[in-house]
């Protein structure tokens, strides 16, 4: 059965949090920046800083039973930065700060200065993946994304995750690692 994809109620936050969490469980990068579960754990707020506010915007999608959720962020609506930095501080070890601080320094040169729509965070429950809720999920907003126009940025922190993208439109723009941090991959469509 195919999974209707829907844009999150705002009174299910913490189900839209919670698929995030387990989605990147296993995430190369984001599990570097937290590689004990307790540490991890915690890190709920910091997914909800970078990329919530699609929540409020109504561009946060999730796949049925929550199976999969897509928070995009539309032109003009930005990451919390301050919270989000202060969840880093908070939550990750005092010898990762520097690097990761260089890395999402990286990162700003590639983010586009022109008005697009941004996907910050894209997870499926490790339960539900390779049955297709990503594709469904990309394809339900970039049919919005396409219908103003817009180009789509975002960036991958799972090389498993690119041929996905990489179906879907998005170009391959650099490759951004530092010291033993995986490597990240910003990648742009053009407007369509």
């Amino acid at each position: 059965m195919i999974p209707k994809i829907s844009s999150a109620d705002p009174k299910n936050r913490n189900k839209v949090l919670d698929t995030i969490l387990v989605g990147f469980s296993a995430d190369p990068f984001v599990r570097w920046i937290c590689p004990e579960a307790h540490n991890y754990l915690k890190f709920t707020e910091a997914f909800d800083a970078y990329g919530g506010g699609a929540i409020e915007t109504g561009s946060a999608y999730v796949a049925g039973g929550y199976s999969g959720t897509a928070l995009w962020l539309p032109p003009g609506v930005d990451a919390d930065e301050e919270r989000f930095i202060a969840e880093i501080e908070k939550n990750v070890a005092k010898e990762k700060h520097e690097p990761l601080f260089k890395i999402l320094e990286e990162l700003e040169h590639y983010h586009p200065t022109d008005s697009c729509w941004y996907l910050p965070i894209i997870a499926v429950d490790p339960s539900y993946q390779n049955k297709g809720i990503g594709s469904l999920l990309m394809k339900h907003a970039l049919e919005i994304v396409d219908s103003e126009g817009t180009p789509a940025y975002l960036e991958s922190s799972n090389p498993r995750n690119m041929s996905l993208y990489e179906r879907y439109g998005f170009e391959t723009m650099g490759r951004i690692q530092v010291g033993d941090a995986p490597p990240l991959h910003p990648m742009i469509r053009a407007a369509r």
